[in-house]
This record gives structure tokens, sequence and C-alpha cells, in this order.
């Protein structure tokens, strides 16, 4: 009894149905569903009841795409994973997948190790990770076999950052060759980060210093360039692909066009994207610099082909690229030179209100909106159906919403470790009232009832999306 965990009378919302029914946990687990008000829920006794009425039930969400303590251009990400997973139960997310980092010189097993000592016994929820592959040869190919067997089943590589990250077109399709052999999935940051360095070298020249130009140098062509590039070279691998935050209509275009061949391509977008624009970049004082992440916000007309994106499935998921640094003593490393402001946003903790907004807003529907958010991620990255649902047999993340609850989005009330808000004085109609990761409630009606070392490293299948 002690363990059972009873939700009675709420909306129980996953990418397949909405039902209304109550919810039995037991050992950290979805035991049983049953119809609100029938015989069998009538039955059910737990040491705990949630009441549910008028609130939504939800998966928690998963967040594909997080980097804590990401060494950047001379800095760290803000957040620490104690800091960033604390933020991420406050906004309904109960997983999150965050970027191992292979250093040049180094084997991908040191970059891994290193994370798993940040990450471990400092969570609130539950994590995994995806390895990111900066120096691509004999010996870290045969080690991304070992990896896929230790639950590491994705490798991020990168077209952009020249002489940081960037791999080039042969050591793309080496690892996308290997991926094809042991079931990895490649996901792509897809910039041509050659030209783009010509266009910033030539923009600082003439003077163009502003955060603005950040943005006009990093052109939609060349994102949708080193897409359609990407897909061509996972075609000749004959290996999937996932291309990380997409942002132009143009490379959501080289996506719709590969999947209507029947490839196995897959995008993500982030609701940066969705929701701000060239106009935030624009902003006067250095404000702009608050808004620097890559690829870029893109100017307002894009957003449209995003949205439909999502709706039409040429985009699958929703993720936030979360990787935060403080406007000051941060961002303000740029004052004077675009290219030297961190590139990231904070956003962890928004995005399930945001894309619960884009519901309200009748961009999506219920059902699309933990499709995107919850379910589908869960699948791309091979950790469903314990995440991302909820069914019996499923981890019991589960989220208690208040669909009608009016919030304005703040740095003066959020929880990330950053001191702005990408969102500054937003109101949007939605709200986290109560989180259980694995059955424990981390958030319990608006109070952090949570730990760090509740979280727990979650080792991943190969990506079920495919199947």
């Amino acid at each position: 009894m002690s363990t059972r965990t009873l939700i009675r009378g709420g909306l129980v919302v996953t990418a397949a149905d909405e039902v209304h029914a109550d919810v039995l946990i037991e050992d950290g687990r979805v035991v049983a569903l049953a119809a609100h008000g029938s015989d069998v829920a009538a039955g059910w006794t737990a040491a705990r009841t949630i009441d549910a009425t008028d609130r939504y039930v939800l998966p928690g969400g998963v967040d594909a795409h997080t980097h804590m303590e990401l060494p950047f251009g001379g800095t760290f990400a803000s957040d620490t994973f104690e800091t960033g997973t604390r933020a991420a139960a406050w906004g309904g997310t109960t997983t999150i997948v965050d970027f191992a980092v292979q250093s040049v010189g180094h084997s991908l097993r040191e970059g891994l190790d290193a994370w798993y000592a940040k990450a471990d016994g400092n969570c609130a929820v539950d994590y995994a990770f995806h390895m990111i592959l900066s120096d691509v040869n004999e010996q870290t190919l045969k080690e991304m076999d070992k990896l896929v067997q230790e639950g590491i089943t994705s490798f991020k590589l990168f077209m952009a950052y020249p002489g940081v990250f960037y791999s080039d077109d042969g050591q793309i399709l080496r690892a996308m060759q290997r991926s094809a052999d042991n079931g990895g999935l490649i996901m792509m940051h897809a910039e041509n980060g050659i030209a783009i360095d010509v266009l910033v070298e030539q923009a600082l020249a003439r003077g163009e210093t502003d955060p603005r130009y950040h943005g006009e140098v990093r052109k939609a062509l060349l994102e949708a360039e080193a897409t359609h590039r990407a897909i061509q070279l996972a075609r000749v691998a004959g290996a999937p692909l996932y291309v990380v935050h997409v942002s132009a209509e143009e490379a959501v275009a080289e996506l719709a066009a590969a999947r209507d061949k029947g490839l196995p391509v897959f995008g993500e977008t982030c609701p940066q994207y969705l929701f701000l624009s060239t106009d935030n970049l624009a902003e006067p004082d250095f404000e702009g610099a608050k808004y620097v992440c890559s690829t870029p916000l893109r100017p307002k007309e894009h957003q449209a082909a995003l949205w439909r994106g999502l709706r039409t499935n040429d985009l699958q998921v929703v993720s936030t690229d979360h990787c935060p640094f403080c406007f000051v003593g941060q961002k303000e490393l740029g004052r004077g030179d675009f290219s030297k402001i961190p590139n990231g946003l904070p956003g962890v903790e928004n995005r399930m209100d945001l894309l619960h907004q884009a519901v309200v807003d009748g961009h999506i529907s219920r059902r699309r909106w933990i499709e995107i958010a919850c379910a589908t991620p869960a699948r791309m990255f091979g950790i469903y159906p314990q995440k991302g649902t909820i069914a019996p047999g499923a981890d019991a993340d589960i989220v208690i919403y208040d669909p009608h609850a009016v919030q304005t989005l703040s740095a003066e009330t959020h929880h990330m470790n950053v001191d702005y808000s990408a969102y500054e004085g937003k109101t949007i109609t939605g709200q986290v009232e109560t989180v259980l990761s694995r059955g424990e409630p981390v958030i319990d009606q608006r109070k952090f009832t949570g730990r760090a070392g509740h979280g727990v490293f979650t080792p991943r299948s190969t990506c079920q999306y495919l199947n």
C-alpha cells in the first residue's frame, strides 16, 4: 500500500488518446488505467491520492536536446545538472537527453566518463546521453559500436564551428556508414560553417559587430545547403538522419522533399524558432545578445513553415537546445564582436508551457503537443514506452497540468540558473501543478519536493521511430 499513488478525475492525454481516467501507480510504475467513476476505479485504494479534477494528466516531457555545463567560447553553460534538471521538473520535463562531448585528440570514452561524473548524483529527473563526435578516426569509429551497446545510441556531428566541433564530409560519411551498421542515429548540426566563417570575417571587417549580424551571416540558405548535403551523405551511407534545431523554411523544405522520397530523415525544431525572431536579435543596447544561438533566430515569416512542418510530421520533435549563458559576464564577452557571444538560450523550463500555448493558439492539437514533446522524442531515442506515455508498465513520470492557469514568464520567477528569460513578460495559459518522476513527487502543488540524485541514468535502445 505505501508505494501506491492514485490520480483521480483528470483528462489523461497521450499522443494516441484523450480519456477521462484514473491512474494507479505502484513501485514507480503505472499499473493500470480505468475510466473515472467505473467500478474498477472505484475499488482502488492508495496511500496517496491526487485530485486531478479539471486538470490534464500528461506523460512527463522528454527533452532530447540539452547542454548542461557545456564548455563553449571560453565559458560554461550556466546550468549545472542539478539546477538544470530541477528547472526541467518545474516545467514538466521528467527526462533530458544531454550531450557528452568528445574533445579533439581524446577518446569518446573519456568524454562520456566526464559527463557521467558531472551528472551522477546531481539530477532531479532521469537523464540519458548522446555523444558529440569532434574527432572522427579509426579508433573513435570503433568506439561508436561499444557506446551503442552501453545505451548511448545517437551521435552528433557538426557541419558548423570549424576548429571546434567541425567534421568534414568524409568524416561525416564514415560516421554515418558506421551508424548504418551499429544501429546508431546520426544527429546533425546542419550549417555550412566554412562559408559562414567567411561571412563573419567580412561582416566584422565592415564594422558590423552588433548581435543582429549573427543572424545575418548565418544565412538560411547555408542551413538549407548543409541540410541537403547531410541528407545526401546519409543516403550514400544508407543511414537514418536526425537534423537538430531546424530554423529555416528552406531547410524544412529539404527535409520534406527527402521524406516524400520515403527516406528515414527526421527533424527537430525548438521553441525559440517558433516564438522568437530576428526582431529579438536586433534589440538595442546589446540586448540582442540574449538571443544569440545557432542555428540563429530567423525573420518571423519562417515560423509558419515550422508550424506547418510540425503539423505534417516533416518535423517530428520539439526540443529546447537548452544552453544558457548569463547576460552579465557571459553574453557580454561578445560586446564589440558578435562572433564572441556564447551561442545558446535558456528554455528547458518553458517548452511544455509554450507548446500548450500553441494548442491554445490553434497551431497544434493536444495530442500532437504530447506527441512532439513526449512520445516521439522517447521513440526517436529508444526509451519508449518506459518514457513518453501513460500506460501499464511505463515509468510513472506524470504531470498534473492546469490548462486554465495564467502565468507570465520571467527571470524573476523561473528556476533556470540564468539572469534573463528569453520570453520575459510573455503571458501564457497553462501551468504545471504537480510532477511525478518514477512515482515520486518532485513538484507538489507548485512546490519543489525533489532532490539531487533522484534522477538516474537511463540507457537507450536504438531508434524506435524507424520500426
